[in-house]
C-alpha cells in the first residue's frame, strides 16, 4: 500500500515518476488566468492567520462546509477566524474523494511543511503553526509567489479599473503581475438600470462623455488601449454561451439608446447587443495581438435567496446545459472570415461538451500559429483529476496535446499554486502509463520535452512572454 501524498503521489510507474521529478516538477508557473487581488501584491500583504489566507473568499470550501451542515456564519459571516477554521477542519475528513482533500493537504505540505492530516483533533496545532509562519516576512504574499516559483500572474480586471496597482508593481516587483481585460459588465444589458450605472463608470474611467453607442464604444476602446499600456495582452469573458445573432450597427445603436432610456430589451435584442459587443472586443484583441479567452457554460447564482443576501461569487453556481456548438462556430467563423481571429482559448464547464470543444478548435487552427485556437484546461468544477484527465484525453484524441498551454489556477487564494503540481502529476502519469503499456515509445527525452512544453514553454511562447526565465526564484 502506498503512503498518502508521498513524493510519487498520482505517479504509478517509474516512467511517470521520472517525467515528473526530472522534467515537470521544477518548471516555473505561468498563471495566465486567476482572480488574485493585485492590491495585496502591491502592498506585499501579510496574512494574520490561516483562515484569512485560506477561507476568505474561497467558495469551493464554503460549498463543502455548507454541505457538511456548517452554518453560513462560519463561511461568509463574522464568526472569529479560528472558529471558522475549526469548522473547516471538521469538514475536511468528509471531503474524501473531493479534490479539496488533495488540495488542502498539498497546500499544507508545500507552503508550511505540515504533513499531518487536517481534522478536528489537529485543527488547533495546524492553525497555530501555519498562522505563525504566515506572520513572518518569508510568508508575505510576494514571497508566497516566489516560494511556488511563479513566473507570471494574470489577474482579472474590469475595463473601468484604474490598474494603479499594476502600474506600481511594474517597477516594484520582479514577477510580472499583468491585467486581463474582462468586459462582461460592459455588455450585460439584461438589467438596464445596472447597465446605465456601468456606462457612468466607463465615462468616468475614460474621462469622456457617452451620449450614444459610438461614444460608448470609443470610451471602451480607450480603456482597451489603456490596458495595453499597463502590459495587458489577454482578454477574458465569462459567459453562459457565445452569442452570435445577426445584427446591424444601426440596430445595436438603437438598442443602446433604448436601454439608456430605461426601457427593457427583449431576449432577442439582448442577444443581438451581446453578439455585437463580442465581435467588437474580439476585433480589438486581434488588432493588438492579444490572446482572448472564453469561459463558457456556468449557470450562475442559482439560489436566488442567497444571491440577494450575499451577492455573486459566493458559491451558488453550477454546470449549465447550454447549446454551445452552432453559435461558437458562427462567431469564430465570422472573425476568421474577416481575418480578425486572435489567438483564442475556449473553456467549457460541461464535460459533455469536451469532444465538441476539442473538435471545434481544429476548425480554426489554420497553420499560421502552432496551437492558435486552444481547448483550455479543465475549468472550475472540472479542475480535478477526472475532469482534467477527460479534457486531456479529448484534446489528445482530436487535436495535439503537445501544443497545449497547460494549467491555470483560476483562484482567489495565494495558496492555490499546488494545483499546477496536481495537473503536472496527472499529465505525467497519463503519458507514463501509456509508455509502460507500450502505447507510446520509451523516449524520455522527447516525452520529457513535451511535458516541459505543456508545463511552461508553450504558454510562454503563446502569450509572447519569452522574456520570462526558467530559473527558480528563491524566497527573499
Amino acid at each position: 500500500m502506498k503512503q498518502f501524498l508521498d513524493e510519487n503521489f498520482l505517479l504509478k510507474g517509474k516512467f511517470a515518476q521520472q517525467l515528473y521529478h526530472e522534467y515537470a516538477k521544477d518548471m516555473p508557473i505561468i498563471d495566465y488566468h486567476c482572480h488574485l487581488p493585485q492590491s495585496q501584491i502591491a502592498a506585499n500583504h501579510q496574512f494574520e492567520n490561516l483562515t484569512q489566507a485560506w477561507l476568505y473568499g474561497d467558495h469551493y470550501k464554503w460549498r463543502a462546509m455548507r454541505t457538511n451542515g456548517v452554518d453560513e456564519s462560519y463561511c461568509t459571516g463574522n464568526k472569529p477566524d479560528f472558529e471558522k477554521f475549526a469548522q473547516w477542519a471538521k469538514t475536511v475528513p468528509y471531503t474524501l474523494r473531493n479534490p479539496l482533500y488533495h488540495w488542502t493537504h498539498l497546500e499544507l505540505q508545500r507552503y508550511f511543511d505540515i504533513y499531518e492530516l487536517l481534522g478536528d483533533n489537529s485543527a488547533k496545532e495546524i492553525y497555530e503553526e501555519a498562522s505563525a509562519k504566515l506572520r513572518t516576512d518569508d510568508y508575505s504574499v510576494r514571497n508566497l509567489l516566489r516560494k511556488m516559483n511563479v513566473a507570471v500572474v494574470c489577474t482579472t480586471d474590469d475595463p473601468a479599473d484604474d490598474l494603479k496597482d499594476h502600474q506600481f508593481l511594474k517597477g516594484d516587483f520582479e514577477i510580472p503581475i499583468l491585467p486581463a481585460f474582462r468586459p462582461d459588465q460592459a455588455m450585460n444589458i439584461d438589467n438596464v438600470e445596472n447597465f446605465k450605472k456601468y456606462v457612468g463608470r466607463i465615462e468616468k474611467a475614460a474621462d469622456s462623455n457617452v451620449t450614444n453607442f459610438q461614444s460608448y464604444l470609443d470610451a471602451l476602446k480607450s480603456r482597451h488601449d489603456f490596458f495595453a499600456t499597463a502590459g495587458c495582452g489577454v482578454s477574458d469573458h465569462g459567459l453562459e454561451e457565445i452569442y452570435a445573432e445577426e445584427y446591424t450597427e444601426t440596430l445595436v445603436a438603437q438598442l443602446f439608446d433604448k436601454a439608456m432610456a430605461g426601457q427593457d430589451l427583449t431576449p432577442l435584442e439582448i442577444r443581438q447587443f451581446k453578439s455585437a459587443m463580442l465581435v467588437y472586443f474580439a476585433e480589438w484583441d486581434w488588432e493588438k495581438g492579444w490572446v482572448q479567452q472564453y469561459h463558457l457554460g456556468a449557470l450562475r447564482n442559482n439560489n436566488s435567496r442567497m444571491m440577494r443576501v450575499l451577492g455573486p461569487d459566493t458559491g451558488w453556481d453550477s454546470i449549465g446545459d447550454f447549446q454551445q456548438g452552432r453559435a461558437l462556430s458562427k462567431f469564430l467563423s465570422r472573425l476568421d472570415r474577416d481575418n480578425k481571429l486572435a489567438k483564442t482559448i475556449l473553456y467549457n464547464l460541461n464535460p459533455a461538451d469536451n469532444e465538441l470543444f476539442a473538435t471545434m478548435i481544429g476548425n480554426f487552427n489554420d497553420g499560421s500559429i502552432a496551437g492558435k485556437v486552444q481547448f483550455g484546461s479543465g475549468w472550475w468544477f472540472l479542475d480535478q483529476k477526472d475532469g482534467m484527465t477527460k479534457q486531456m484525453n479529448a484534446l489528445s484524441n482530436m487535436g495535439l496535446i503537445s501544443r497545449f498551454v497547460g494549467m491555470l489556477t483560476d483562484s482567489r487564494s495565494f495558496l492555490s499554486f499546488p494545483r499546477h503540481e496536481y495537473f503536472r502529476r496527472i499529465i505525467c502519469n497519463l503519458f507514463g502509463e501509456e509508455v509502460e503499456n507500450g502505447e507510446l515509445p520509451n523516449d524520455i527525452n522527447w516525452i520529457g520535452k513535451i511535458i516541459q512544453d505543456i508545463s511552461f514553454y508553450n504558454a510562454r511562447q503563446y502569450f509572447n512572454w519569452q522574456h520570462v526565465g526558467v530559473n527558480e526564484v528563491k524566497v527573499q
